[in-house]
């Protein structure tokens, strides 16, 4: 049965139907692979396969493909480029994919450095606090020893200068003593120098003292005037103003035990410090026991109120 015989662009239509979609199958998979595989195929197979699928025709509709070929030949070439140009855009999106992937790992690697290095200082910090907090606490603890130190020293000033107060007053005191034992042997032998005094002027007995104050009561008189004047003289304390020439007369009143309850300036000698100083003299004689020896009468009449010239030169 002879088939009908087909018009010229019946023949066309499939080969470029297929070759179209060839084509459009071809770019779907070069976007889609584009960034696994970032070399294209090149347009020339593409033209081989259309026409391999076209060797199975006949004479006639083998010579039509090839002028579809060309002309699909003649339209590959923009299409070439405009790949090659997506291909090359393809590259430099990879390129600066890259790169930003490049400078994202760099700032990455910046931020984990700063990290790093913020918290080698925060560490660095953290020692320096702890150290200050060291440092400070060893201060605290030296003026605390300081303190204790000084508190120490001080008490030990402060009982080094009582013991020396304690020594000191203990020493007063040993003075005193000595000084209060000093003048009780001076005075002792004051007494026993009287005594001595008394002796040689007195009789050995009372009956002699007694014989002697009736015969002799001027000349008795005369001696315990003189042993008078002898003990105000010992107890006398010479002023700065005493000179020769002066003379001050004393009233002196006595106990029959020789006892002086008073002392008193009959005549001054115009100098005040001098007639003191004599008053004082007489009243720190006290006592005369001597006085003892003499009768009532007698020490009645001549020595209860006795008056007495004192001068510096005697």
């Amino acid at each position: 049965m002879q088939q009908p015989e087909r018009s010229p662009s019946e023949s066309y239509f499939w080969p470029i139907v297929w070759a179209v979609g060839l084509h459009v199958l071809m770019f779907a998979m070069l976007f889609v692979s584009f960034a696994f595989t970032p070399e294209l195929p090149p347009a020339r197979p593409v033209v081989q396969a259309t026409l391999y699928q076209l060797k199975s025709q006949s004479q006639a509709t083998t010579q039509t493909p090839q002028k579809v070929a060309g002309e699909a030949k003649k339209t590959a070439a923009p299409q070439f480029e405009t790949e090659r140009l997506e291909q090359k855009k393809a590259e430099e999106q990879k390129i600066a994919a890259a790169k930003a992937a490049e400078q994202k790992k760099a700032e990455e690697a910046r931020k984990a450095e700063a990290a790093k290095k913020a918290e080698a200082e925060k560490k660095a910090a953290e020692q320096k606090r702890q150290a200050d907090i060291a440092k400070k606490r060893a201060e605290e603890e030296a003026k605390k020893k300081a303190a204790a130190e000084e508190a120490k020293k001080k008490a030990a000033a402060e009982a080094a200068k009582k013991k020396a107060a304690e020594d000191a007053k203990k020493k007063a005191a040993a003075d005193a003593a000595k000084k209060k034992a000093a003048e009780d042997a001076k005075r002792k032998a004051a007494e026993d120098q009287k005594a001595a005094a008394l002796a040689e002027l007195l009789a050995d007995d009372v009956q002699r003292q007694q014989a002697l104050a009736e015969t002799h009561g001027d000349q008795v008189a005369g001696n315990l005037d003189d042993l008078i004047v002898k003990l105000i003289t010992e107890n006398w304390q010479k002023p700065m103003s005493a000179r020769r020439g002066m003379s001050v007369e004393l009233m002196i009143q006595m106990l029959p035990d020789g006892t002086i309850t008073n002392a008193s300036v009959v005549r001054s000698s115009g100098d005040g410090p001098f007639d003191s100083s004599s008053v004082a003299a007489v009243r720190n004689v006290g006592r005369i026991p001597e006085m003892q020896q003499l009768d009532r009468a007698t020490f009645d009449r001549l020595y209860r109120q006795r008056r007495v010239i004192f001068k510096p030169e005697d």
